[in-house]
């Protein structure tokens, strides 16, 4: 019986061009949800998402990890320390993404227990993220890891 071995590390910049299509499909597949039409203009990495990734592959205040199957990339994650107002920070996790053939296994997990690690070594005083109106299955994920609702984002659209 072969066993799978899943798993997260740092992004090497031999990874950028999976990175750059898997942060594709993610705002593909999450414009489509409940809120993000506007997420995506909004709070989504911005195109050129290549550009942004190499930012953030590239700065001492960001981390790319991704996930594995054995040794094929099948998710990716980022997060940023951002400054609060009284110089506190947190790690504000902008990009959690895993295929959808490659779910439920622990990849996310494995990528998640990464960034947080990371976001206490930079001192940072929480980590925070975003989940779409009605999306359960990232509530319920970022909920395993510790992760409540702080805020919650109201919006009319006039469209």
């Amino acid at each position: 019986m072969t066993s799978i071995a899943e798993g997260a590390r740092p992004a090497a910049e031999a990874d950028l061009a999976e990175v750059v299509g898997l942060a594709a499909e993610a705002t593909a597949e999450l414009s489509e949800l409940r809120g993000g039409r506007v997420w995506s203009r909004l709070e989504a990495r911005p195109d050129p998402q290549r550009e942004s990734l190499v930012q953030d592959f590239e700065a001492d205040d960001a981390l790319v990890v991704v996930g594995t199957i054995d040794d094929a990339v099948v998710g990716y994650g980022a997060i940023r320390v951002v400054e609060l107002h009284d110089g506190s920070t947190v790690g504000r996790v902008g990009d959690i993404y895993v295929l959808a053939e490659a779910r439920g296994v622990g990849v996310g997990e494995a990528m998640m227990e990464l960034l947080i690690q990371w976001a206490g070594q930079k001192g940072c005083i929480g980590v925070d993220s975003l989940a779409l109106p009605g999306d359960r299955s990232t509530k319920n994920f970022f909920e395993t890891h510790g992760m409540v609702a702080r805020a919650i984002t109201v919006h009319r659209s006039l469209l």
